[in-house]
């Protein structure tokens, strides 16, 4: 368990003074992987630092399994680093040693003999997929192989917490993709606590189970991954959470109108558009997945969608559909299908009949 009480962390600088982090109240369990993000400057590489004790807090306390870091002198501290691997973004590896030299480096520095140097090197890079590579040098690696080393290097002590400090940020997606998939293999057989830092909210998505959003040094808010993504409380939380949001296609929002028009405007008569949100509770009871057969009932004839993303994140559905259904009297669509989603709401009207080619070319 990691546990911040009250922490703050202030630099001082000749433009006077920032205040890094502030009054930082959490508990990281054990076992788990816990993912810290915010934009430029929230104070993410500050928080993850002081857990090791390269940062000091300026007040409160940074307990590692119940232990002050910032209280231990230089030989427990030196100990507790080993039980703290850590990865960097631009993997920190030296130009002129081997693949075998970076990743035995901590160990000589430890005065580890040479043949367990040699199995425990050996076994590091068969895990990080790198059985082929110990005699290559860094130049001659990918940006991926190059974090596997990274990677490797970090675990050789057997740590029980790993610190990401945007360990993909460097790299492409799909490079991107393989290393967070170690990551999740690390975590899952070796037990250990994975904490990482990123401004991308794909990868908190994608590995983490907990998630902690930081703004201008104070969090703003926390909890598991799918109740943050589907019910975003902060600001700060809905603009990081932006670029993954569907939004409505061009050729319809050129079309929607805040009220449906006059008759001659649109000879066939006019169309309702409405969205219907998922966002991965399940209060309701049974399944929280769309049941597209019940809206399509309840709606009646003519209903068709427009538009759709929809993602599983910890084994619930989230996302929304666009729906568009005629505009018949006396049928509330918002009102009569508000128990067959989370959140059900009209985005306005569209003249019928709706031209939907390009608008079915947007959907998936």
């Amino acid at each position: 368990m990691i546990q911040f009480s009250h922490v703050n962390k202030i630099y001082r600088t000749d433009r006077g003074q920032v205040d890094a982090l502030r009054d930082i109240d959490l508990e990281i369990p054990a076992g788990g992987i816990f993912g810290i993000i915010g934009r430029s400057g929230a104070g993410k590489s500050s928080l993850l630092r002081t857990i090791n004790g390269l940062e000091v807090p300026t007040s409160g306390q940074v307990r590692v399994d119940g232990v002050d870091v910032a209280a231990l002198d230089a030989r427990a501290l030196v100990a507790l680093r080993r039980r703290i691997g850590m990865i960097f973004q631009h993997f920190n590896l030296l130009a002129a040693k081997t693949v075998r030299d970076n990743v035995a480096l901590p160990l000589r520095v430890a005065g580890v003999p040479r043949d367990q140097i040699a199995a425990r090197v050996a076994q590091l890079l068969t895990l990080v997929g790198l059985e082929g590579k110990a005699d290559a040098y860094p130049g001659q690696l990918s940006g991926g192989q190059k974090q596997r080393v990274g990677i490797a290097r970090a675990l050789v002590h057997r740590p029980d917490i790993l610190l990401c400090d945007e360990a993909t940020s460097a790299l492409d997606p799909e490079t991107t993709q393989s290393i967070l998939g170690l990551l999740r293999d690390i975590n899952a057989q070796l037990g250990i606590t994975i904490v990482l830092i990123t401004h991308e909210m794909r990868v908190i998505r994608e590995i983490c189970d907990t998630v902690l959003v930081l703004e201008r040094g104070r969090i703003a808010e926390t909890g598991p991954v799918w109740q943050v993504f589907g019910h975003p409380k902060h600001e700060a939380t809905r603009a990081l959470l932006a670029p993954l949001r569907s939004r409505l296609p061009d050729d319809l929002a050129q079309q929607l109108q805040e009220r449906p028009g006059r008759a001659g405007e649109a000879p066939g008569g006019w169309r309702r558009v409405i969205e219907v949100r998922y966002t991965g509770g399940n209060d309701r009871g049974g399944n929280d997945a769309p049941d597209l057969s019940r809206i399509a009932a309840t709606l009646g004839h003519g209903v068709r969608l427009l538009h759709g993303t929809l993602d599983r994140i910890q084994g619930r559905a989230q996302g929304a559909l666009l729906l568009s259904v005629p505009d018949r009297t006396g049928i509330d669509p918002v009102d009569a299908i508000s128990d067959l989603a989370h959140h059900v709401s009209l985005l306005g009207y569209v003249p019928e009949p709706l031209d939907l080619r390009s608008a079915v070319a947007h959907s998936h």
